[in-house]
């Protein structure tokens, strides 16, 4: 008979197992959420992590398996628990596959969950199309999110994204073929598209194909080839001109290390994918305020995705490069123009300098503040606790008012958090995100058909202070 913590991890391999379905893997999550609830406190402790609602932190960018991860998406909602968090939130690129899965993974686990997708827009017939602006790879394309997308608009966002989707899907084969010319150039084996890109994709589920997709089968071909350690190294140089740094070199030489795809799927897209990749056009990347539109038309939040000026990526993927800080604040009068309510940021990412030039900006300028963490490596934490810091609490109450966003905005398409109808439209956004707060630390996870009645309370205002 198998122990208790073999059968734990049993369970575990199919809450993060990407081939079956999501109602499989949510079933593997109830039964290691109630195995784990009957056993020792101690063992609770360890297999779910610290009780919801301890830490004061969240994440709301978090990738999953249907864009590039190393988590599906109950898988997800564990590793948030786990890291003490109270609500994690899913944004896979051009996708909202992962949405129901995950809403109800972390409604397994009591806690708040937030949903939606990222996907790059052009800024092209504004001031600023010329320059990089938050895309490492494209002038005038810009990264930004939906999030707080109520279940009853995502079929409506999954309609606008599908066209997308298969835009990139041809342009990533295009890639793959130039990837593959280089590869049997150095003596490699050439890269069939179909069975090892797609095939490892989610998309015959709705889920996107991205850059690191192509990257992770480059990557596969070089370790199959060289191994792990100097071989690796070396091999790189020679086959593919691409010269790791004394930090990516130590990470390749772990020979056992569980992180080695993604550690040279990093120095790929740093050290090789400029020269392969090919610009997306406007049928990839429509025009932001066409997105915006849509986004608020579906009952979610439309945010700018900030990423100022780069020094050493803590995830290694991007160079060092200037990016909007230099003209941020003509910036912000053009993200107004197009209409987003809100943008979103990555604390760990940023100096304290950039922090409070973004928050100050933000308020001074009406936009609600999203944080989060760009989860889709397996070195990353999921923690940001720059949330516990007082400047920053107020990120925790953002994410709470997303949260109960989202929900009320399921129960009635009116009750979103800047719909002209909204039950405090006529608020001012810091009192208006305050009730909205309030009201998604009122909703029980497990009862989300409860949320009208919360709505209801919202209205008679019981959440306004």
């Amino acid at each position: 008979m198998a122990s208790p913590r073999a059968e734990s991890r049993n369970l575990e391999a199919v809450v993060n197992d990407p081939a079956p379905s999501g109602a499989v893997r949510l079933e593997a999550l109830r039964e290691l959420a109630r195995e784990y609830a009957g056993g020792p406190a101690a063992d609770a402790a360890e297999g779910l992590g610290s009780p919801v609602r301890r830490t004061g932190e969240s994440n709301n960018h978090v990738h999953t398996i249907y864009s590039f991860s190393p988590y599906t998406p109950a898988m997800a909602a564990l590793e948030c628990r786990r890291a003490g968090l109270e609500a994690a939130g899913s944004v896979d690129h051009d996708s909202v596959a992962a949405a129901s899965e995950m809403r109800e993974a972390c409604a397994l686990l009591g806690l708040g969950a937030v949903t939606g997708c990222e996907l790059r827009v052009s800024f092209k017939d504004g001031p600023h199309a010329a320059r990089k602006i938050n895309n490492p790879d494209s002038p005038g394309l810009v990264y930004m999110t939906i999030q707080g997308l109520p279940e009853s608009g995502s079929g409506r966002v999954e309609s606008f994204l599908k066209p997308i989707r298969a835009r990139r899907r041809r342009r990533t084969e295009r890639m793959c073929g130039a990837a593959s010319d280089m590869l049997a150039a150095a003596g490699l084996e050439r890269i069939d598209f179909e069975t090892e890109v797609v095939a490892r994709s989610k998309a015959a589920e709705g889920g996107g194909i991205t850059e690191r997709h192509l990257l992770a089968a480059v990557a596969r071909r070089l370790v199959a080839a060289y191994g792990a350690g100097p071989g690796l190294i070396e091999g790189l140089r020679r086959a593919l001109g691409v010269e790791a740094s004394p930090r990516a070199a130590a990470l390749l030489s772990e020979t056992e290390s569980p992180h080695l795809l993604y550690d040279l799927i990093g120095l790929l897209k740093t050290g090789f994918l400029d020269r392969i990749f090919i610009q997306p056009d406007e049928i990839e990347c429509p025009p932001a305020r066409e997105v915006v539109a849509l986004a608020l038309a579906a009952g979610a939040v439309p945010a700018y995705a900030y990423l100022g000026d780069v020094g050493e990526s803590p995830t290694g993927d991007k160079k060092a490069e200037k990016f909007e800080d230099e003209f941020l604040e003509e910036l912000f009068e053009e993200l107004a123009d197009l209409g987003y309510p809100a943008v979103t940021y990555m604390p760990p990412r940023n100096t304290p300098a950039q922090l409070e030039r973004i928050r100050t900006l933000c308020a001074s300028r009406g936009f609600m503040e999203i944080s989060g963490v760009d989860i889709n490596q397996s070195r990353q934490s999921f923690n940001c606790p720059e949330l516990r810091r007082p400047e920053f609490r107020h990120l925790g109450d953002s994410t709470w008012a997303l949260v109960a966003h989202e929900a009320l905005s399921n129960a009635d398409a009116d009750a979103g958090l800047f719909s002209p109808r909204g039950p405090l439209a006529s608020l001012p956004l810091r009192e208006r995100m305050a009730a909205y707060a309030a009201a998604g630390r009122a909703l029980d996870p497990a009862r989300p058909e409860r949320a009208g009645d919360i709505l209801s309370e919202l209205r008679k205002g019981r959440f306004t202070r």
